[in-house]
């Protein structure tokens, strides 16, 4: 985890780009406590290794199914489609569909240890916290990590989506929803280390998965931060530092996943003195 001394940073989209129903603004002055936050999101190895310790078995795995794009559905899975989401066709119900399998029956994690888990709901996601004596982040803390001390910037590495033609996150290349044009028409996560850390050390703060975060966004909805490998400039701009989104907290999905985070105690200082200064809290 990074430990982040916490303190006062603005809040909020700087510049008019988000959506009014995600209630991105205004911008606005909010301090934090210090904290730690993981530097990457938790990845399939980590929670295989807490299933196979706790047997655990997320919502998905409960409820006999979740929700995956719908050019990722593993072939052998094709008759497990339970149907489409009214208003976002690209996503299929699909029965069967969990962190183990996250295309679907037939699918698996070959060569995808390395990747963030998906398929995992806001319980699932502080099941794993408190099993690993931490918390969700709260969005806040979120937003102070994820923006690596730019301080008011767009994306957490400045203002400019691909500085110097550079690719700097993992989101959608292509038509949407219909074609990617990654080599091999590739879409889907990357490891959790992909791409060059912010100022904090964190990676991926912006696409790859969308991260569960501790508040309330309305009524029975959580917030969730960072946006994914499907996020695109014409359908879903939340790629952006500021933006928010939220979900049902027993709901799950393809893009769906998480990071941890603590507290930090300030230290104790010996009886009589006050920490950083003299005795009874006086300064030289």
């Amino acid at each position: 985890m990074a430990e982040l001394p916490g303190g006062v940073f603005r809040m909020g989209d700087a510049f008019g780009e988000g959506y009014r129903a995600d209630r991105e603004g205004p911008v606005r002055e909010v301090t934090v406590a210090p904290f730690a936050i993981a530097t990457t999101a938790v990845s399939n190895a980590e929670w295989a290794y807490f299933a196979d310790a706790t047997g655990y078995r997320t919502d998905a795995e409960r409820h006999g199914s979740s929700y995956v794009f719908h050019l990722l559905v593993h072939p052998a899975a094709e008759r497990h489609i339970l149907g489409r989401v009214p208003g976002a066709p690209w996503w299929l119900g699909v029965a069967g569909a969990t962190w183990a399998e996250p295309e679907g029956p037939g699918s698996g994690l070959r060569d995808r240890a390395d990747h963030p888990v998906v398929h995992i709901s806001h319980h699932d996601a502080r099941a794993y916290c408190e099993w690993a004596g931490a918390r969700l982040p709260t969005e806040a803390e979120w937003e102070y990590a994820a923006r690596g001390g730019k301080d008011g910037a767009r994306y957490p590495w400045g203002d400019a989506f691909a500085p110097g033609g550079r690719e700097m996150c993992n989101t959608w290349h292509g038509r949407f929803p219909h074609r990617s044009d990654r080599p091999g028409g590739r879409t889907g996560t990357v490891p959790v280390t992909a791409y060059e850390p912010n100022g904090h050390g964190l990676h991926n703060t912006s696409g790859n998965v969308w991260e569960w975060c501790a508040d309330a966004f309305g009524p029975g909805e959580r917030v969730i931060r960072g946006g994914s490998y499907l996020c695109h400039a014409s359908y879903c701009n939340r790629y952006r530092v500021a933006a928010r989104s939220h979900n049902t907290p027993d709901s799950s999905t393809g893009h769906g996943g998480f990071r941890c985070a603590r507290d930090l105690t300030p230290p104790t200082a010996p009886e009589g003195r006050a920490p950083g200064g003299t005795p009874g809290g006086a300064d030289n």
